[in-house]
Order: C-alpha cells, then structure tokens, then sequence
C-alpha cells in the first residue's frame, strides 16, 4: 500500500471518530481504486491498538470527493446502526459552506427533484424521475461576483447542493462537473465545506457539536 497521509482527527472515544477530510480523497473505496478515508483510518485504528484481525469501522455517511469538512465514522456495529437511525430521522445535522458566481439572495429554500446519473456520476433535475430535493441558504457575504452561502440541507441527494445552485446560475467555484467555467479544469479546488456537524451520542446520548474554520485560501480568503 502506499505511504497514508496523516489524518487530522478531531475527535475520538471508544465508539466513534470525528475527522476532517480533505478535498479530493474519497470518503470510502470507489471503481477509482485510488486510497480512501474509510481505508487509511482502518489501518489507523489496527496500528493504534495494535489489533491483529480485521477492524470494524462504519461509513454512515459520506461527502463527496472533491469536498472537504467534517465527517463521523462508526467504531462500533452499535454506533453505527444508530447514528443512520439519527440521519434517517434528521436528527443528524451538517452545515455546509460555499462560494458561489453572481450574487444570491439574501436567503431561499431551494426545492427541486434530483435524479442521478450512475453512468455518467451526475445529477440533474427530472420532476418525473427525480427525488424531492431540498435546501435553505444564507449570503454570509458578496465580493467581486462570487457569493459565500451558508447551506442546510434538508435532504441528502447526490451532488445536491452543485446542482442545485448551479441550475440556478450560480455554479459553485471550482466545480469541474457543473461550472462550464472548470469543465476542463483539473486543479482549482470545488469550494465547497461541510463547516459543522451535530448529533447525538450513540451511547452517552449528549449532543455533540463539531465546527471547523474556513480554509485559508481563495476563494474564501476574499470574505
């Protein structure tokens, strides 16, 4: 296997580990075979505690590769299945933030039907096929045509928060699936951050909240 890049661990107990992932590494293995998340932090967990066997660890939820934020993986068959019991019952809550071109409202509820793609790995909007899709945001602030957005999802979707605002002209910077402005762009980085994280304990049940700053670099350096 090759060398695995350290990990920024946020938080960790006996049930559950809290860490911030990068952009463009895949939150669990993919037909890409390119080293993911869910794989560096099993060896993470065999080295630290030293266990011989194959270790447990439950993906209950992931963020696209190319975003970066907050994630919460499972060290416990138990964590897991009620944790996805919270994200089920929308108890499980992710703030994102993004830097969208042209300059939003002030606040809306985005409401649309998303249908993916599996051949070519998009989404895109099908009233007839597509799932109920819905989000709220808030402009945090507006420079230079781009606007930095405060996103709650109310609904879990592929690439929803992408194609959403990008079907409303307002494509997310860097986004080389949905902003003809990156189609052909392999380097700018899709600016876009799972910002916060709340849930509840799977054992202790205290409401846990988790918060990262914004990355020290553009596009976000301009608000």
């Amino acid at each position: 296997m090759e060398k695995l890049p350290k990990i920024n661990i946020i938080y960790e107990d006996n049930h559950l580990i809290v860490i911030k992932k990068p952009a463009n590494i895949a939150s669990c293995p993919d037909s890409s075979n390119d080293l993911d998340l869910f794989t560096i932090l099993k060896d993470y967990l065999k080295k630290k505690y030293h266990k011989p066997g194959n270790v447990y660890l439950g993906l209950v939820h992931r963020l696209d590769r190319p975003t970066e934020g907050i994630m919460v993986y499972a060290k416990t068959s138990k964590a897991a299945e009620r944790i996805s019991k919270q994200i089920a019952n929308n108890d499980f809550k992710k703030t994102y933030y993004a830097v969208v071109e042209g300059i939003t409202k002030k606040e809306d509820t985005l409401t649309d039907y998303l249908y993916k793609n599996e051949k070519t790995n998009t989404s895109y909007i099908n009233k007839e096929k597509g799932k109920l899709s819905i989000l709220t945001y808030t402009t945090i602030s507006t420079k230079d045509n781009l606007s930095l957005v405060k996103i709650n999802l109310k609904t879990g979707r592929h690439h929803q928060i992408r194609v959403q605002f990008s079907s409303r002209n307002y494509p997310l910077y860097g986004d080389h699936k949905y902003n003809k402005k990156y189609l052909n762009d392999n380097k700018t980085e899709l600016a876009l951050i799972a910002k916060e994280l709340s849930f509840y304990h799977p054992t202790t049940k205290e409401l846990l909240h988790f918060e990262i700053p914004l990355p020290k670099k553009y596009p976000y350096t301009l608000f």
